[in-house]
């Protein structure tokens, strides 16, 4: 039995064209919109390490009829669904294997 862990990585494009390579954490599906839990990923490991473990959420957008991911800003609800994927971190990760 294999039990490699494998990750599910995205690159995002930043405004000024760079790119930045996440970790997906996890998916959302609330109210007709699809959200993601990003971390980000670094190319040296002792950055990784030093990172504060930050996640960002994003939300699936419609530009031109192509789907693209874009920073959640109503406070509210970055909020809301900070508090969502928390409680959904500490079920994933809390060790319980039922």
């Amino acid at each position: 039995m294999n039990d490699e862990y494998e990750a599910d990585l995205i690159v995002l494009l930043d405004d000024d064209g760079e790119e930045h390579q996440f970790e997906i954490l996890d998916t959302l599906e609330q109210e007709d919109n699809t959200y993601y839990a990003l971390l980000p990923l670094f190319e040296d490991p002792e950055e990784q390490v030093e990172s504060d473990g930050q996640y960002y959420i994003f939300e699936v957008v419609d530009e031109d009829g192509e789907e693209q991911l874009a920073e959640v800003e109503d406070d509210d609800l970055r909020d809301e669904l900070e508090q969502i994927f928390s409680e959904r971190f500490e079920t994933l990760f809390d060790g319980d294997d039922e």
